[in-house]
């Protein structure tokens, strides 16, 4: 496991915010040398503590401009159920996150579509035909002041 320290806490901060900062420009950022700054990231990603590097993409310049969170509740509240719900959200690409979440309702989706046509048609064709489907409450994002993944 790697070591938690501020040096580490700092390239993390630094990689959260630009995953394809060099090594050279990461290593002066935080204060060390390229080798030494190599072998830290290097460790972390043994370690697992970083996972992997992908692209953050805008949904509205992809034509997903209509976000919208929708909690699901299912009527029976099965192992096998919720396999069948999990499934059907994985192959929609409108579904962008799934979380089973605790509370009145089984699910948490964020689900980006072009727009509210677009989303009545992911609701009724997709969220409407899959069994056990009891409840389905949509919030529509206006706005995001504030979104770590950005």
């Amino acid at each position: 496991m790697a070591k938690r320290d501020q040096i580490n806490e700092r390239i993390l901060q630094e990689l959260s915010a630009d995953g394809r900062i060099s090594n050279t420009e990461l290593a002066a950022r935080v204060g060390l040398s390229a080798s030494a700054c190599l072998r830290r990231v290097q460790d972390l990603e043994r370690a697992g503590v970083i996972s992997g590097y992908r692209a953050v993409l805008d949904p509205a310049a992809m034509g997903r401009g209509f976000v919208a969170y929708i909690g699901v509740g299912l009527s029976d509240h099965s192992k096998a159920s919720q396999a069948v719900f999990e499934k059907a959200m994985a192959t929609a690409p409108e579904v962008v996150e799934c979380h089973n979440i605790t509370g009145v309702i089984e699910y948490l989706l964020r689900v980006e579509v072009a727009d509210l046509g677009a989303y009545k048609a992911f609701h009724t064709d997709v969220l409407g035909t899959v069994p056990n489907v009891s409840a389905i409450t949509t919030w529509v994002v206006m706005g995001s002041p504030k979104d770590g993944r950005k």
